[in-house]
């Protein structure tokens, strides 16, 4: 009798050398990103605040910036991993053009660079850090973001999910960089530090500005507040904003508190900002009695979250009269007896100054929460889009494709909030890929009708047939003509 062979001793196949000549592709998926973009009429949006096309031939600015945003969503984090696209025949029958090959991306890109601007850079022995204005070009980026955030909110009220209230966590990020543009940063690298404003409702970001590493957070938080706060839409009435001790800067502040805000739509904007902590200000906590520090958590390690009202004014005389005083919330960090912090001490203090009444527990737990929306925004558009890749020597170039990736964030994030349910609305954009943008598919003609067809389980299919149900777009009932490669 014949021996078998163990089954793992061999393979049940042989490997076929001839290349699938098919319209196929193994992140089908991601044309969900792309009918997103259309059904919100970005490229209107485009065309009306982004013309920096300087002749009729070549690809249009929607073209290039739709396929630089699907690119992101499938895992490219540069420019030469366009060829990701264009070797993909599903892709470009589903986009209706050829994608750009690098050449293109990167002419595009460069467009959005003001040598003019950069030269107003001071030399560092006269000023060390300075913010570089944004070219006109990523001007219009900025509002081509607004106005996505804008029809996006609209669709949630569409959807039953009206967004009425907006908090704004505002923060900067360390981008870290080895071209020799790149400036040295507070935490002994090199890189790019640009600010960031998330609406923390939506899951949107409404603003960034980018800056060179060596611009700190608390130099001139304002002009990216003001940005965000003019991208909400009307619908919002509360507002709010959170930030971290970089946005306790007086200009800021006074802003934020002004009695012009309440003339608003919108109305007054609550805050709550961590407190630098000066010596007057810790010494002011320190002499807190006891009793008036109350314990309203207790961590994992033992150490108990304890709050005080801070009654202190400060000195410095940078701030503004008319924003003082404001309310400082007082925060101990204590360890349990015969347990101390890295430093020796038994207690860390710190302090929220804030123009709400809410009662100081609540208010602290409130502020915390913004860890959990600007910072992993941080975290994916970094880590999981190509914003923690930066292109070029150039300023502006680099500013234009971080923003592009906060422009990719936000197109997932619709679907998330508007397509997916329970945990997936939450999943992480690793598990979004999984979910909807690693699907293989198949691009077929049938009576003239192209057709997208999946090899996914039913419940991948229902994911897509759900966006392509909120994302309405026209569909065009022909045969597949490409628009012929143009790099230009």
């Amino acid at each position: 009798m014949r021996t078998l062979t163990p089954i793992q001793a061999k393979t049940p196949f042989r490997l076929d050398a001839r290349p699938l000549r098919e319209a196929t592709s193994p992140h089908a998926g991601a044309l969900a990103l792309s009918r997103v973009f259309r059904s919100l009429k970005t490229p209107d949006l485009i065309a009306a605040n982004l013309p920096l096309k300087s002749r009729q031939r070549g690809f249009t600015e929607g073209q290039l910036i739709e396929s630089i945003l699907v690119l992101q969503a499938i895992g490219g984090d540069c420019p030469e991993d366009i060829h990701l696209l264009d070797k993909d025949k599903c892709l470009e029958r589903g986009l209706g053009y050829a994608p750009p090959k690098t050449t293109a991306v990167r002419t595009f890109l460069e467009r959005f660079h003001d040598e003019q601007l950069e030269e107003l850079r001071p030399e560092r022995e006269k000023q060390k850090s300075f913010i570089v204005p944004s070219s006109s070009a990523v001007e219009g980026l900025q509002q081509v973001q607004a106005g996505l955030v804008q029809r996006i909110a609209r669709l949630y009220g569409q959807q039953g999910q009206a967004q009425q209230i907006a908090t704004l966590d505002q923060d900067a990020t360390i981008i870290e960089s080895h071209k020799q543009a790149a400036l040295p940063h507070y935490d002994g690298g090199r890189g790019y530090q640009p600010m960031v404003a998330v609406w923390a409702e939506a899951d949107l970001v409404v603003a960034d500005q980018f800056r060179d590493g060596n611009v700190p957070a608390k130099q001139g938080p304002l002009t990216c507040a003001k940005m965000a706060f003019a991208a909400l839409p009307a619908t919002v009435r509360t507002r709010y904003f959170r930030g971290d001790s970089g946005c306790h800067e007086s200009d800021l502040i006074s802003w934020l508190n002004h009695a012009d805000r309440q003339k608003e739509p919108g109305g007054k904007i609550g805050f709550a900002i961590s407190a630098v902590m000066s010596q007057e200000l810790a010494k002011e906590m320190t002499q807190l009695k006891e009793k008036e520090w109350k314990t309203f958590d207790t961590e994992e390690d033992g150490t108990l979250r304890q709050w005080a009202e801070v009654a202190f004014v400060p000195s410095e005389k940078s701030e503004h009269k008319d924003s003082w005083p404001l309310r400082y919330v007082g925060l101990r960090l204590l360890k349990a007896q015969g347990q101390l912090f890295a430093d020796g001490s038994d207690r860390h203090h710190h302090a929220v100054i804030t123009n709400m009444d809410q009662e100081g527990a609540r208010l602290l737990n409130w502020h915390r929460e913004k860890a959990g929306t600007v910072e992993h925004v941080h975290d994916e558009v970094k880590n999981a889009l190509g914003g923690g890749h930066m292109p070029s020597q150039r300023f502006a170039v680099n500013a234009a494709w971080f923003k592009l990736a906060l422009m990719t964030y936000n197109l997932v994030s619709a679907i998330r909030g508007l397509c997916l349910e329970g945990k997936e609305r939450t999943a992480r954009l690793k598990r979004f890929r999984l979910l909807l943008i690693q699907v293989a598919g198949r691009m077929n003609r049938n009576n003239c009708v192209m057709g997208l067809r999946l090899c996914a389980e039913k419940a991948t299919i229902a994911r897509l047939q759900r966006v392509w149900k909120v994302f309405e777009l026209r569909t065009q009932a022909t045969s597949f003509q490409p628009v012929g490669r143009r790099d230009g």
